[in-house]
């Protein structure tokens, strides 16, 4: 089989990264500009020395646990920052010069506008050495930078050496910047096909090393080898089945919300990206004003909470009065990112900004609401159960007169 017929059969699969995760999901759209807000909250965190010293409830676990929500090519991506105190890596919990020198990689790589910048700052930060900060940060790096560095990983490392005939080893950046030119130059000769953005290709060379895509024929795969591949595909045929009735329930969700903003009296928007969406036959358009309120933000700021999935402004004005990310049984993370951007930003306090979540994730939301850096917002996160809220919706429209009956049906991490 050659590249390009490899490419056509990674496309035409419709349970393929490519079509599950790269072109039909608005959650990895949101998810850049939520990871970028969440590095940026590393970096400030550890110039002002509140970083601490474990990746567990660390402002760097939010980014890493948004980054895996991403399923896919990411499962996984949180395994190299976890604090290994035997063997001491990675080394930035403890060690403050290494810690600050990661600080300053990251704001350099955030900041940085061209592809001489980004190798310069790699270079630099594999000469100092750290032990355990390899190419495992390219994944934070990639939702930076998505068309200048792609994701690494097992998977992605054994398709590459599978596709090109090669022998790359884990841990080392200089063969990471060696897979990125072979990359980018075969993203290059293809671009018809893929996308300037390298998570296209970085998937294709994902389902080629966890044996998803098979080269040719499958008779070189021993029998353990073909019943193993048998099983994944299973499972990605589940996880398919499972994303799509999660994105239902997340529909009637938001349905929900713009309805019972709508009854009480506010000016209503979904997510920029889900106006298209309706819900046994209404249509979110209908519910939501056409023209989004002016804020004085920056840019970019703005066009993360354009993602938020409902808000509720006051009648007429720019004034928010409510916030809600409804989250999946597989997300979580991402939302808490974008809630904190808008209370960051244009919370005063008098708005209320809440998680809608899957009953089966209150335990962990609740975790997740109890850490300090949520906890000192200016606008406490309250969240409210999917349960709670179908159930209600109708009582709520009727007999609500302000966004002050939605505590009825919140609860709130003390």
């Amino acid at each position: 089989m050659n590249t390009q017929q490899l490419i056509q059969q990674y496309k035409s699969d419709s349970e393929s990264v490519y079509n599950t995760w790269f072109v039909n999901n608005d959650e990895r759209l949101k998810a850049f500009r939520s990871i970028r807000r969440g590095v940026k909250q590393v970096i400030e965190e550890i110039k002002s020395n509140t970083f601490g010293n474990d990746f567990r409830g660390s402002s760097l676990e939010t980014v890493l646990n948004s980054i895996t929500e991403q399923k896919q090519v990411f499962l996984g991506a949180s395994h190299p920052f976890y604090w290994k105190p035997k063997l001491r890596i990675p080394d930035i919990y403890e060690n403050d010069k290494n810690k600050k020198s990661f600080g300053q990689f990251l704001e350099n790589c955030y900041n940085a506008n061209n592809v001489n910048q980004l190798l310069k700052e790699i270079i630099m930060l594999d000469s100092l050495k750290i032990k355990g900060l390899g190419p495992a940060v390219a994944n934070i790096l990639y939702f930076l930078h998505p068309t200048i560095l792609p994701p690494f990983n097992t998977a992605i490392l054994n398709g590459y050496n599978y596709l090109f005939k090669d022998k790359k080893k884990l841990g080392s950046w200089s063969e990471y910047l060696k897979m990125r030119e072979v990359i980018l130059s075969t993203n290059n000769n293809y671009k018809q096909e893929f996308s300037n953005d390298l998570g296209a290709i970085a998937g294709m060379l994902f389902e080629i090393g966890s044996q998803k895509l098979v080269l040719g024929n499958d008779e070189y795969l021993s029998e353990s080898e073909r019943a193993k591949l048998e099983k994944l595909i299973l499972k990605r045929q589940t996880d398919v089945k499972q994303d799509s009735l999660e994105e239902n329930l997340h529909t009637e969700m938001q349905y929900h919300l713009l309805k019972i903003g709508q009854s009480l009296g506010y000016d209503v928007f979904s997510a920029s990206n889900d106006k298209s969406k309706s819900f046994n036959g209404n249509n979110f358009s209908f519910l939501c004003c056409n023209t989004f309120p002016e804020l004085l933000i920056e840019k970019e700021t703005l066009s993360t909470i354009k993602l938020i999935d409902v808000l509720w402004f006051q009648k007429g004005t720019n004034n928010v009065i409510c916030a809600f990310e409804v989250e999946k049984s597989t997300s979580i993370y991402s939302g808490i990112l974008r809630l904190t951007d808008l209370s960051h930003t244009i919370a005063d306090g008098d708005q209320a900004i809440y998680l809608v979540v899957p009953d089966a994730r209150e335990k962990e939301v609740k975790l997740q609401l109890s850490r300090p850096s949520i906890k000192l917002i200016n606008t406490p996160i309250r969240y409210i159960l999917f349960s709670e809220l179908r159930k209600n919706c109708e009582a709520l429209c009727k007999f609500g007169s302000d966004h002050y009956i939605m505590q009825k049906i919140s609860k709130m991490q003390e």
